[in-house]
């Protein structure tokens, strides 16, 4: 490798547009909201609504830090300046990991989909495949990333699109033989909070999870021709995503049927589809479900070794990490991710219900630290700025104030999430982890530890990019 080899700057503005959607739009909607449903009714809205304004807070707050200083490290280089080295270290190795064992997740969820279609061959062999397929694809170059991505998530948007069409003329009454519903399936059957507000609460911890991967494109812009504009415009985009494709998806499905109907709480879009009268609904479902189990494969791969490539630049992993291919590829972090993926797919099929579970359950609350350390870096980054943070391009909305209340909500979820007993245990294993991680980062560094790796070309610290602000 030249010793001035890069990451390539071959991302689209429209292939960071669609990983920015592909990133919200996961298997998660179209499979896990129909047990959210189920657990608080129509009022599910309410809770769809609450982590939506989380999320887009912390977005913004990404956003701000990662126009004025793109980098593919993101959240974890902006920890290294605002907490320490041990916070990056910690954050980045947390969130590596997260989505390590995200690979064994969708593999395995995309394997029994490819298994009903074709049983001739068995679900691990499908599995094997579906790895080795992404893999490739990552090894290939950022743009064959790009371009798969960019598909992936024009699948998704086509189908909830349509579904969102097709739901908003069922309750005009427009679809022939779909009675408009009014207001009765929403009020109906026990009310719009039927289960009370406790279950409106416990279910934002259910549904929070399924917005995890929208900071996606703050790592991926590092790799981009133009990262500032490709950020701005990737935040800038999170509300109106999350409005139209989830609350909006949502509302139609708990509008157009009782949410305490079998078949919403099985597959709540299959049920809605189902209702139009359009043949072939299971089978729709499956090609929309594989497609983003594929674009959740394939950002998992990438996001993962970006990750584990910057803290090997900056020491906190394997050096040969830092190798990049002539295509601009860290081919060697690719190739670790793979590995440790690969070994979480075989655990899924050899103790799916012991080691894998065990493994599932450490990242389950990694989402919500990695949101209190984005949100904790940008308080602390903007208050060292002083009043050079009003030339920012890119700015907090009522900083410090809404800041807060992001800090203070993301605190109350993690507090939840010991409260209620389907997910304390997923909560105490991944604060072990993170504990075990942070003792790692804080030992390491408790004399200042390695000296820093110099950043790549063209990275730089806060702040950096000024203008008027937006």
């Amino acid at each position: 490798m030249p010793a001035d080899q890069q990451l390539s700057k071959s991302l689209k503005p429209r292939h960071l547009s669609m990983i920015a959607i592909a990133g919200v739009i996961g298997a998660g909607l179209f499979v896990g909201s129909g047990a959210a449903i189920q657990q608080a009714g129509p009022g599910i809205l309410l809770a769809y609504m609450a982590a939506g304004i989380v999320v887009i807070l912390v977005m913004r707050m990404l956003g701000e830090m990662a126009a004025a200083n793109p980098e593919t490290g993101s959240f974890s280089t902006y920890a290294d300046k605002a907490l320490g080295r041990w916070a990056g270290f910690s954050i980045g190795w947390l969130y590596a990991w997260f989505w390590i064992i995200v690979l064994g997740i969708e593999a395995t969820a995309g394997a029994a989909i490819m298994h009903r279609w074709i049983p001739g061959i068995d679900q691990w062999v499908w599995a094997l495949i579906l790895m080795v397929l992404l893999t490739l694809t990552n090894l290939g170059s950022v743009k064959s990333y790009g371009e798969f991505e960019f598909w992936f998530a024009s699948i998704k948007v086509a189908a909830i699109v349509l579904f969102l069409l097709f739901g908003v003329a069922a309750i005009l009454g427009l679809v022939p033989g779909v009675p408009a519903p009014g207001l009765s399936n929403l009020l109906d059957n026990g009310g719009f909070m039927p289960n009370g507000p406790g279950a409106v609460l416990a279910g934002i911890l259910v549904v929070v999870f399924s917005f995890f991967g929208a900071e996606i494109a703050t790592i991926a812009a590092g790799e981009s021709e133009n990262p500032v504009d490709a950020v701005k415009k990737a935040v800038k985009s999170t509300v109106w995503r999350i409005l139209v494709f989830y609350i909006g998806s949502i509302a139609i499905v708990v509008t157009l049927l009782p949410w305490n109907d079998a078949s919403v709480a099985k597959s709540p879009y299959v049920a809605v589809i189902e209702l139009f009268g359009i043949p072939g609904a299971g089978t729709i479902m499956d090609i929309v479900v594989l497609t983003s189990v594929l674009s959740c494969l394939n950002s998992g791969l990438y996001t993962a070794s970006r990750m584990l490539f910057s803290l090997s630049q900056r020491g906190d992993a394997p050096r040969s990490w830092t190798r990049i291919s002539r295509r601009g590829v860290p081919a060697a972090a690719v190739l670790a991710s793979t590995v440790v993926g690969f070994i979480t797919v075989g655990l899924n099929y050899i103790a799916p219900d012991t080691v894998f579970l065990f493994l599932v359950n450490t990242s389950g609350a990694i989402a919500l630290f990695v949101w209190l350390v984005i949100a904790a870096s940008q308080l602390i980054l903007r208050k060292r700025m002083g009043d050079a943070g009003k030339e920012l391009t890119l700015k907090m909305w009522f900083f410090p104030y809404l800041t807060w209340l992001a800090i203070a909500s993301i605190a109350a979820l993690l507090v939840g999430m010991v409260i209620v007993e389907s997910t304390r245990e997923s909560m105490l294993l991944s604060a072990a982890l993170a504990a075990v991680v942070v003792a790692v980062g804080v030992w390491r560094y408790r004399k200042g530890g390695p000296a820093k790796t110099e950043p790549a070309a063209g990275s730089r610290d806060l702040p950096a990019k000024t203008g008027p602000a937006s």
